[in-house]
């Protein structure tokens, strides 16, 4: 059961981006990226489709180059043949404005454009290629995410706060002035942008930092400041469980506030892994906090000295496989399986107190319990399983189990 949303979240406003809403009481959506090379159009919809596959809802490509602006029309066809209706953001740095008005088909296909105020030049060309940018998401009838990164925050605006900084009576120190940098080249850049006909439905925030305590500050302080929908995401995150734990830490505080519409986890894949890791991981961070589901939940203990055996370990890595690689088919045939709670507990301690608590659970025997396994369903038990072939007739005991409880729909 997800949390009650309707008293969390801060209300912003609604946007669309292709069949996707963002903001206002919809969804948090999650979105991704993909690390191919544009201009190849096979290996760059592949990824597209192992991303939503994953349960991406908005997939986000690089468009640097001619090559790549050429290709995205056709990066959507191959999508749209193989029956996959993903809506493509295009990350634009340095050169959008050239690259948008050069390739109208590019500039059509994409279902939002990404602008980074402090990539697109300096004072008045600053001002006259953003204003160029704008105009063409106004033809188009695109929205925009005005993405504003520490790392390439607009420095001309930096200095001036920096020298209006020294005059008073309390001055900000360096990284509070950051923090304030960063909010009004977004806040300036939305105006800008309204003042030249978007629409607000049309514009996305976002101020992104790689430091947790930086992120939550920026954000908090952006959120109580406009009702424009927000984009969170740790930049630069890094690696393994580095990345994984500091984008949870961050993002779970804000999103536990009420802040937030839309994650990315900026992870640095393993070499050769996968690009989707930060998917699951954003929906995982989503799910933690009861804020959506997307596959049942797995419970299981962590194992003592009164479980010297692994069985339970292996079953719990199974059934939560299970359970992962049914989504795809269950998504229709059973509604609300992904609220469904699973537990696999390794011996009498917690066992069959958690097997109770969860939809179905089953309490493996620990050192010197007698060798069986009591199953409950809804906390009653309903079978008990012995031998060799437990995780088997488990996994069994589940799907009947999702079979009875969720009307099967054609």
């Amino acid at each position: 059961m997800t949390y009650e949303l309707k008293n969390l979240r801060k209300k912003t406003n609604t946007v669309q981006i292709g069949k996707v809403l963002i903001g206002g009481t919809h969804p948090i959506v999650v979105q991704s990226m993909t690390n191919t090379d544009t201009a190849d159009v096979m290996a760059t919809a592949q990824q597209c489709i192992q991303l939503a596959k994953a349960g991406s809802e908005l997939v986000r490509v690089t468009v640097d180059t001619e090559a790549a602006a050429q290709a995205v029309p056709h990066i959507c066809a191959q999508l749209q043949k193989m029956n996959y209706d993903i809506p493509l953001i295009g990350d634009f740095h340095f050169n959008g404005h050239k690259l948008l008005s050069k390739y109208p088909d590019c500039a059509q296909a994409l279902a939002k454009y990404r602008i980074n105020p402090g990539n697109i030049g300096r004072g008045h060309t600053r001002d006259n290629k953003f204003s160029q940018l704008i105009e063409l998401a106004i033809k188009y009838d695109k929205a925009v995410r005005i993405g504003v990164n520490w790392g390439s925050l607009d420095q001309e605006l930096m200095a001036r706060m920096m020298d209006d900084n020294k005059f008073i009576e309390h001055p900000k120190n360096p990284t509070e002035l950051m923090h304030d940098a960063l909010i009004r080249s977004a806040l300036d850049s939305a105006q800008q942008a309204e003042e030249q006909g978007l629409a607000r439905n049309k514009i996305i925030l976002s101020c992104k930092m790689s430091g947790v305590q930086d992120l939550i500050k920026v954000y908090t302080d952006l959120s109580s400041r406009c009702n424009y929908p927000l984009h969170l995401g740790l930049t630069e995150a890094g690696m393994g469980s580095k990345g994984i734990v500091a984008s949870t830490a961050a993002l779970a505080i804000l999103l536990q506030q009420g802040i937030g519409d839309t994650i990315r986890i900026s992870l640095t894949p393993e070499p050769g892994e996968s690009r989707c890791k930060e998917v699951q991981v954003a929906q995982e961070i989503l799910q933690s906090l009861e804020l959506r589901s997307f596959t049942p939940a797995v419970i299981a203990c962590p194992g003592c000295g009164r479980t010297s055996s692994d069985t339970f370990q292996h079953l719990a890595r199974d059934i939560q496989n299970y359970l992962k690689d049914s989504m795809p088919a269950w998504k229709n045939q059973f509604p609300g399986v992904e609220n469904l709670s699973v537990a696999v507990m390794g011996c009498v301690v917690n066992g069959p107190g958690e097997s109770k608590h969860a939809d179905i659970g089953i309490s493996l025997p620990g050192n010197g319990e007698k060798p069986v396994a009591p199953v409950y369903e809804d906390g009653v038990k309903t079978v008990t399983l012995k031998g060799d072939n437990i995780a088997y007739e488990f996994q069994t005991v589940v799907n009947n189990y999702i079979q009875k409880r969720f009307k099967f729909r054609n």
